[in-house]
């Protein structure tokens, strides 16, 4: 079923940040779908392809590293961008997560206004590309 909602795809293994971050991306009119480890963004992305995704630093069952950088070198995926959840907000982390493919980054906990505009913001990219 086609929709202009955008979707989200949200890989966080903590349930309290994912039900956050899911019902404020939801309040700002997002379809949000969770997932709480790799193998089950892999499945998701086959099933449906997000207009974005966040991804957690810490994936229970791969490197988080290793997983955006085979999403992004996927030509089914790798035009999707991809924001990186993190605790660590050293200079050394982000840029890992930017070598792998990330396209942004946010420090959690995270400023509900800060997560708008980030997202807002890639979401923007999507649109002009297509």
């Amino acid at each position: 079923m086609p929709t202009d909602t955008p979707h989200v795809l949200l890989l966080e293994e903590e349930p309290v940040l994912a039900d956050i971050t899911a019902f404020r991306l939801e309040l700002l009119g997002y379809r949000v779908t969770c997932v709480h480890s790799g193998e089950s963004l892999l499945q998701q992305l086959i099933d449906h392809t997000p207009d974005l995704m966040i991804i957690d630093t810490y994936v229970p069952d791969m490197s988080s590293m290793e997983l955006i950088n085979r999403v992004t070198s996927d030509s089914r995926y790798g035009h999707i961008p991809i924001l990186v959840f993190s605790v660590e907000a050293d200079l050394e982390a982000v840029q890992k997560a930017f070598a792998a493919g990330a396209k942004d980054y946010l420090v959690t906990p995270y400023d509900p206004a800060v997560l708008e505009h980030k997202v807002e913001t890639l979401l923007a990219t999507q649109v002009l590309r297509k």
